[in-house]
């Protein structure tokens, strides 16, 4: 599994955004220079963003861009959504069929069963997380992260009862 620049620099730059809070705003030529992305790159990203609902341009004298919505009311799976690809989704074995229309493991497939369950478990994640969430420095985040690992293990527990 390898997340994409469209994922990564996405997130930086609404963690960007976001540390600028709900009047604060930046132009894409300081995005591109804080965070040592091209602005061509930039702008496709917050464009991208954009169309999902996720930022807005700020007209007028202050100029740029600022988050939709606050921090807090950000989910991650909705980012990831704006800017990738899930692991697995339906679909997935007819697009990996290989020379065959129907995959030979159609019927009985042990990777369809592992790619579904690892999709759930990040989508778990991503849905209990917030962009707020990733102010934290590392410290902060590495025992978050603990915290929420006991609470994704508790969900899904109880989904199997």
């Amino acid at each position: 599994m390898k997340l994409t620049s469209h994922e990564e620099y996405g997130l930086r730059c609404l963690l960007r955004l976001g540390q600028e809070g709900p009047v604060g705003s930046l132009t894409i030529p300081e995005i591109s220079e804080a965070e040592s992305i091209s602005q061509a790159y930039v702008a496709k990203l917050l464009r991208m963003l954009r169309r999902g609902g996720l930022v807005k341009a700020a007209r007028g004298n202050i100029g740029g861009y600022k988050l939709a919505r606050p921090a807090r009311q950000i989910v991650l799976s909705d980012v990831m959504n704006i800017l990738g690809v899930p692991l697995f989704e339906d679909g997935f074995c007819e697009a990996h069929s290989g020379q065959v229309e129907t995959c030979v493991h159609s019927v009985d497939c042990s990777l369809r069963v592992l790619w579904r369950d690892m999709q759930a478990a990040v989508d778990r994640v991503l849905q209990r997380t917030t962009l707020e969430d990733l102010f934290r420095d590392e410290k902060q985040m590495i025992a978050w992260v603990e915290g929420l690992r006991d609470v994704v293990a508790v969900s899904k527990q109880s989904t199997r009862l």
